[in-house]
């Protein structure tokens, strides 16, 4: 069995081809010429130069290919340029799917994320049909995956190409190299690099679980369904305490109104533009914490057989690798 992995150097990449090399399968990766490609070294792996925005490089890669996990894509909450994370989010999902169709891939896991997706006002956990549309995505990296996801159903209707998409929630644990922005609060958190917090929600998942996830998608998801790949609800404060606890330390205390941290943000994003530095906080990223991020994956488990350990043994796995790896 030939898999290409797209995106195999990212967080939850490299942790769907260490699953897909545990059961046996001859694992192909895309990845750009300049990537980090910490996650996979010394993983047995073909590894085909490209990019997404490429299209003879996407030809290579799906060449005998019976099957495609697509991850990769431009996943930051502040960008000073955005069209080129349009161009990979949603103009290469389409080219990478349609090239797939075209050589004979039998099927095609596609990686949106939860947000994508609706909440609810009153907090409660949404799903796969909780209502939205292009208005309610805050920022440009929601608006390119709303876009993308739009582009895939296209492709499935008019061009029935195989495609399932998964809708990973907040996944936390080992070689979150970037790391991502949870990955972050976990690290600021344990670097006594967070004095307060906003009162908001995340669903915790663990990474090893959300790629789980992606091999029953393969296996028994239906085409053109999606399913959010999730663990537990937990609030800001509770993941917080979590972590401090775990490091002898005292939990912030203090909590922020949205309003008061807005303006900061916004200052904090003017000095980014001059430094070409990533804010510690984005405008986009406080809008979002406005709502409890809470969803629910009652579809994988009843449709796929998914199961997510509690989300704190993620924190715990996250917290050793950054100890373990010195990040500072």
């Amino acid at each position: 069995m030939k898999t290409l992995v797209t995106g195999a150097n990212g967080f939850i990449g490299s942790a769907v081809v260490r699953l897909l090399l545990d059961k046996g399968d001859d694992v192909r990766v895309l990845v750009r010429p300049d990537s980090d490609r910490r996650n996979f070294d010394g993983l047995d792996i073909e590894i085909i130069e490209g990019d997404l925005t490429d299209i003879e490089s996407l030809k290579s890669a799906v060449t005998g290919c019976n099957n495609l996990y697509h991850l990769a894509a431009d996943y930051r909450l502040w960008i000073p340029d955005p069209d080129n994370m349009y161009k990979v989010n949603v103009d290469g999902t389409r080219d990478l799917i349609i090239e797939a169709t075209e050589a004979g891939v039998e099927k095609i896991v596609y990686t949106s994320s939860v947000a994508t997706l609706g909440l609810n006002e009153n907090g409660t956990p949404a799903d796969e049909s909780t209502p939205v549309s292009i208005e309610d995505m805050t920022g440009h990296y929601k608006r390119s995956k709303f876009l993308a996801e739009e582009e895939v159903n296209k492709l499935i209707k008019e061009r029935s190409c195989p495609v399932i998409t998964v809708n990973p929630s907040t996944p936390v644990g080992p070689r979150d190299i970037k790391p991502t922005p949870t990955g972050k609060i976990v690290l600021d958190t344990i670097r006594k690099r967070m004095p307060a917090y906003v009162n908001t929600g995340l669903n915790i998942v663990h990474v090893d679980d959300v790629a789980r996830g992606h091999l029953l998608a393969m296996n028994k998801g239906e085409i053109g369904e999606r399913y959010i790949l999730g663990g537990d609800n937990m609030t800001l404060a509770s993941i917080l305490e979590y972590i401090c606890i775990s490091q002898d330390m005292s939990p912030p205390t203090i909590k922020l109104p949205h309003n008061l941290v807005l303006p900061i943000a916004w200052f904090m994003e003017r000095i980014a533009d001059i430094t070409h530095k990533e804010p510690r906080a984005t405008v986009d990223s406080v809008n979002m914490s406005k709502k409890m991020m809470f969803f629910s994956s009652d579809k994988a488990k009843d449709k796929l057989g998914y199961q997510s350990r509690p989300g704190v043994e993620g924190l715990k796995d996250a917290i050793d690798w950054f100890n373990k790896e010195n990040y500072s």
